[in-house]
């Protein structure tokens, strides 16, 4: 075998220190090869992104829906109950209402009929 090579400090290296040193470089080595086929690996980064866009889609998608339901229930149903406690308080403008806007309707169906009887 050959002697001991000195260190970068001057010292000579025992050949389980070189042996350490190799096995370091070469892990080392291991991972910038790597690294280095993770990079050039486009058709697995375009996989990762893809990935990454659809999850983040689906987080603003459950965020929206959660601020929704926290928006629309309450407010729907208050203002719904809001109408029914209305209408059950003083029925008869609504009544009135109701009763116009059926006579307007059926006053239209029957302009309607009587005019297309003259064109036929």
């Amino acid at each position: 075998m050959t002697a001991p090579e000195p260190d970068s400090g001057g010292e000579q290296k025992t050949p389980e220190e070189l042996r350490q040193d190799i096995e370091q470089t070469q892990e080392e080595l291991g991972d910038t090869v790597e690294a280095l086929a993770e990079k050039t690996d486009v058709k697995a980064q375009a996989k990762d992104r893809i990935s990454a866009v659809k999850e983040t889609a689906q987080q603003k998608k459950d965020e929206f829906i959660a601020k929704a339901k926290v928006a629309s229930p309450d407010s729907a149903s208050a203002g719904a109950q809001h109408v029914v406690s209305t209408v059950q308080r003083k029925p008869v403008p609504f009544t009135a209402g109701g009763a116009f806007a059926a006579g307007v309707l059926a006053g239209w169906l029957v302009g309607r009929r009587s005019g297309n009887r003259g064109r036929g």
